[in-house]
C-alpha cells in the first residue's frame, strides 16, 4: 500500500518508478538488451536536441516499462535514409522543399531498421518504411499539422483507400479514379506503397493490411467527429479510439518484412489477436507519452492520454501523466502475458517468429520516440 504519509502525486510517482511486477517474457526477445536502469534522478541535464536525421541517446520517460535495444546498424539505416528519400523526392513528390527539414528529422530509417531486425534484405525494409512514410503523409495533410481538418476528412480517407483497396467500376469511370490516385501527395504516397508492397506479400498478407488500415482510418473519424463537436471523450472512450488510431497496420507486417507469412488461420486466431491489439495499444500511448509537450505547442486541443485523464479525472496535468505511464505499463504487462501464454500454447515456428517480430516492434518503437529529440522532449515532471 501506498506510504499514508506521502501525497497522492509522491505516491503515484513512487508506485511507477518501483517498476513492472510481472512475469518476464525474455525468452520471446532475443534482441533485447538486459533490463533498463533505474531511471535518472530529476537532476539529471536533459539530452540536447538531435540535428535532423541523428539519433540522441535521448532520455526514457522515468518509470516507462520498456526494454532497450541494440542500436540500429548506421550502415543500414543510412541506406534505407537514402531509398526512402529518393522515392518520396523522385517517385511520388511528397513534399515541397521547406518540409525537407521536418521529413530528415523524423528519422524514418532509423525507426524501421531498429522495428525490424530480422528483415532479410533491405528491400524488405523498404515495404515497412515505404508504408510509414505513406500513413504519415496521409495523417500530416488530411488530419494534422500540414493543412488537416476534421472538416470533410470521411472524404478524403475514403478516396486514398481506394488507393490501398482498389476501385472496381466501370470502363467510363475507372479511368477517372485512377487518375485521382495522383492527385495529392498522401494519395501517391499510399498507391505507390502499396504497389510495393502486394509484390512482396500473399494475398492474404495483403487483404490483412487494408483491413487494419480500414480500422485506422475509423479512428481518424472518431477523433475528427470528436474535434467538431468539441468534445473531450471519457478516458475508456479514448482509448477505444486509440485501439483503432493507433500503430497496429505496423506490427501487422511483421512477417511480410521478415520474409515469410503467418497463415490467416493462425493470425486470425483471437489469442494472436489480442496480442497485437495489445501490442498496438502499449506502443501508441508511447507516442501520446513522448509527444505531450509538442502538441501542447501546437495550435489547438490535441487529445491524448494525459489530457484526457486530466480533464475527465479532474486532477493536475502531472498527475494525469503519471497515471498514462501507469496505463501503458498495465498494457505492456498483459500484452507480454498473452504473448508468452500464446507462446506456450500454440508453439508452431511461424507464431513464435511472428511474436518475435512484434515484440521487436514495441521496442524499435520506444526506441525510435526516446532518441528522437529533434521531435521530442518530455515534460518537467520529475
Amino acid at each position: 500500500m501506498p506510504d499514508p504519509g506521502l501525497s497522492p502525486a509522491l505516491s503515484s510517482l513512487e508506485r511507477i518508478l518501483r517498476g513492472p511486477t510481472g512475469l518476464g517474457t525474455s525468452g520471446l526477445y532475443p534482441s533485447r538488451r538486459e533490463e533498463p536502469p533505474a531511471p535518472s534522478s530529476s537532476s539529471e541535464a536533459p539530452t540536447t536536441a538531435a540535428e535532423p536525421g541523428e539519433a540522441a541517446a535521448g532520455r526514457p520517460i522515468p518509470g516507462l516499462y520498456h526494454h532497450p535495444v541494440a542500436e540500429p546498424d548506421p550502415v543500414l539505416v543510412e541506406e534505407v535514409s537514402r531509398r526512402i528519400k529518393d522515392w518520396a523526392v523522385e517517385e511520388v513528390e511528397l513534399f515541397p522543399d521547406e518540409w525537407e527539414g521536418q521529413f530528415d528529422g523524423f528519422s524514418v530509417g532509423r525507426y524501421m531498421v531498429a522495428c525490424h531486425p530480422d528483415a532479410p534484405t533491405v528491400d524488405h525494409l523498404m515495404i515497412a518504411t515505404r508504408l510509414m512514410v505513406a500513413e504519415n503523409a496521409v495523417d500530416d495533410c488530411y488530419c494534422e499539422d500540414h493543412g488537416g481538418s476534421p472538416i470533410g476528412l470521411g472524404g478524403r480517407l475514403l478516396l486514398a483507400h481506394t488507393a490501398l483497396d482498389p476501385l472496381y467500376t466501370t470502363a467510363d469511370y475507372q479511368p477517372q479514379w485512377a487518375e485521382s490516385l495522383h492527385a495529392d501527395a498522401p494519395r501517391r504516397a499510399y498507391r505507390s506503397a502499396m504497389e510495393y508492397f502486394v509484390q512482396q506479400s500473399t494475398p492474404s498478407q495483403a487483404d490483412r493490411f487494408r483491413h487494419d488500415m480500414a480500422r485506422l482510418h475509423l479512428g481518424y473519424l472518431a477523433e475528427a467527429a470528436w474535434a467538431e463537436t468539441d468534445h473531450v471523450p471519457e478516458v475508456w472512450e479514448y482509448l477505444a479510439m486509440r485501439q483503432f488510431n493507433n500503430f497496429r497496420p505496423c506490427p501487422t507486417i511483421t512477417d511480410t518484412v521478415g520474409g515469410y507469412e503467418l497463415p490467416t488461420d493462425l493470425h486470425a486466431q483471437p489469442a494472436m489477436q489480442r496480442v497485437i491489439a495489445l501490442a498496438a495499444n502499449a506502443t501508441t500511448i508511447v507516442n501520446d507519452l513522448y509527444s505531450y509537450t509538442k502538441e501542447l505547442k501546437s495550435p489547438g486541443r490535441h487529445l491524448n492520454l494525459p489530457v484526457v485523464i486530466a480533464e475527465r479525472e479532474e486532477c493536475s496535468e502531472r498527475d494525469a501523466y503519471l497515471k498514462a505511464v501507469e496505463v501503458h505499463n498495465d498494457l505492456m504487462h498483459a500484452f507480454e502475458d498473452a504473448a508468452a501464454d500464446l507462446a506456450v500454447a500454440c508453439p508452431v515456428p511461424n507464431v513464435l517468429r511472428f511474436l518475435h517480430g512484434v515484440a521487436a516492434w514495441v521496442d524499435g518503437n520506444h526506441y525510435w520516440h526516446q532518441t528522437n529529440t529533434f521531435r521530442y522532449s518530455l515534460p518537467d515532471f520529475w
